[in-house]
């Protein structure tokens, strides 16, 4: 499956705890928050109204720790209600995220990496 991964200004991934989630309206999708750094990592994947788990996340102390290593960046992509499981899957399996470990026990759905 083709996402488009979203990007914010001048073609920059998003700063987790800067971005104006006001803008991202009520989009159901896929996330990824990592942290910058050589290397960098991934730091969470999830899935839901974004604006909504972000803001979430944003409150997490386990993960803004990571903002420690380097600053958080965030993207994600729209993706239909009935295939979330399956991506969020994928996403778990491909980057293994340093927080979170209860992710959905389906079939993965490859998606195409915001990176490549």
């Amino acid at each position: 499956m083709n996402v488009t991964w979203i990007k914010c200004k001048a073609d920059n991934w998003c700063p987790l705890e800067t971005l104006q989630l006001d803008g991202i309206g009520d989009t159901l999708g896929v996330y990824i928050i990592w942290h910058e750094g050589d290397p960098g990592r991934v730091v969470r994947v999830g899935q839901g109204v974004i604006k909504d788990r972000l803001s979430e996340h944003r409150n997490n102390k386990a993960i803004l720790a990571y903002n420690k290593v380097g600053t958080l960046r965030v993207t994600w992509a729209a993706v239909p209600a009935k295939q979330l499981d399956g991506v969020e899957r994928h996403l778990a399996d491909t980057w293994n995220p340093l927080v979170g470990s209860a992710f959905p026990d389906v079939q993965p759905i490859a998606v195409n990496s915001p990176w490549s």
